[in-house]
């Protein structure tokens, strides 16, 4: 494990995936992504990064923890080989989602990626950003 922890975000349909399912199966291949960017943040992550798992579409909300226990290889359900997983286990639920509206309004918060490029589904978060989020799930 590299002695610096990297932090992201990643966003999923809670229709296509949600958080309680991944509770369920106790980890997950996080594969599909077909947009480079998101692809290289995968390729970018470690075993023992943490990750902010987030509700895409209807709910807008991060509900959960997660991290990296599987660094990137190719995504076996890739036509081509230029993709790329990782795996991921879950740590727990937030004890409350917190929401895009909420984090929007935290000026804390203003420059995160998820209100920059709010249509990467896999994104680097500052340790601060990540902080700040796992303190407003608390209150």
């Amino acid at each position: 494990m590299p002695d610096k922890v990297s932090y992201w975000l990643v966003k999923q349909e809670p229709e296509s995936y949600p958080f309680s399912q991944l509770l369920k199966d106790k980890k997950t291949m996080w594969e599909g992504v077909r947009n480079y960017q998101a692809r290289n943040n995968l390729r970018a992550m470690n075993k023992g990064d943490q990750v902010l798992f987030y509700h895409s579409v209807k709910e807008k909300q991060v509900v959960g923890l997660c991290q990296v226990i599987k660094e990137a290889y190719p995504d076996p359900t890739a036509p081509d080989q230029d993709w790329s997983v990782v795996e991921i286990k879950p740590i727990r639920a937030l004890k409350r989602p917190v929401s895009l509206a909420e984090i929007k309004a935290t000026p804390m918060l203003k420059d995160i990626a998820l209100i920059k490029q709010s249509r990467l589904s896999v994104m680097p978060i500052k340790k601060r950003e990540f902080d700040k989020i796992l303190v407003l799930s608390e209150k």
